[in-house]
């Protein structure tokens, strides 16, 4: 009965609590709070440079959508991520170091082997185009200039022979008459293979520590024994002795023309 009645007390407290409040009343003169008025129309315009501009918008948000991808295919970047990921699965070490270490790790030692590309393209394009030297157009050009020569340097002329004979071009007379869309694709498997070829080279020795490892827990009879739990440490002992992200780092950067 002590609970109905407080519970009772809290309803009819709450209906007056209502009653009181919609019984004040409104002042006429009081301020409304203003509300923000949001609106999105597309008409027609007359002005051409509107729509030039508009164009302008347009594009420069498609380029930032796919500076990502840019990244990834037409830098350094494939190669280096692939590698790190292969010398993470050699020691064995699960997700150690993380996923997030590893990929700021590539993108800084790819901003670091780009670091003269960017620098000419800084050089060639953004400013002349700031400055108003030249178009919009010549800077799209000129910024793609040292993009194609450093994507070229790295790309096996078999993975470019086979984009050219698929895209149907008959004479070639300089790499400047291959389109920008047969040497990305070139480039891309060329960084693959090569990263592969390194991920190789780094699998041997820590394939050589569990060989070892493995055929000594035979001979003792100790089959229950993982050979993983014992073969990590002098996997890490060895990366440790040998320096192992300084001379990775190093292989990295060497192999890059």
């Amino acid at each position: 009965m002590g609970k109905k009645r407080m519970i009772n007390k809290d309803i009819l407290f709450i209906v007056l609590l209502i009653f009181f409040v919609f019984s004040i009343p409104q002042n006429a003169h009081a301020k409304a709070i203003p509300l923000p008025n949001l609106n999105i129309d597309i008409g027609t315009s007359e002005d051409p440079e509107d729509v030039v501009s508009s164009i302008q918008i347009l594009l420069l948000l498609t380029i930032l959508a796919l500076a990502p991808a840019i990244l990834i295919t037409m830098t350094s970047f494939t190669r280096i991520a692939v590698v790190l990921s292969f010398m993470r699965n050699a020691l064995a070490t699960q997700q150690t170091p993380p996923n997030q270490v590893l990929i700021s790790l590539a993108l800084f030692l790819t901003l670091f082997i780009m670091l003269p590309v960017f620098t000419q393209i800084n050089e060639q394009s953004v400013q002349p185009y700031l400055a108003g030297d030249i178009s919009q157009e010549d800077a799209l050009k000129n910024a793609l200039a040292p993009l194609r020569s450093f994507m070229l340097r790295q790309t096996r002329e078999k993975d470019l022979a086979l984009f050219i004979n698929y895209a149907d071009i008959d004479v070639i007379e300089s790499y400047d008459d291959i389109p920008t869309s047969v040497i990305i694709p070139s480039f891309i498997i060329s960084e693959l293979k090569t990263a592969f070829q390194i991920g190789f080279v780094l699998f041997i020795p820590f394939l050589v520590i569990d060989m070892i490892v493995a055929c000594t827990l035979m001979a003792m009879g100790m089959l229950m024994l993982p050979p993983v739990m014992i073969s990590l440490p002098f996997k890490l002992l060895l990366f440790i002795m040998v320096d192992g992200w300084n001379l990775l780092a190093n292989s990295i950067i060497l192999s890059f023309k």
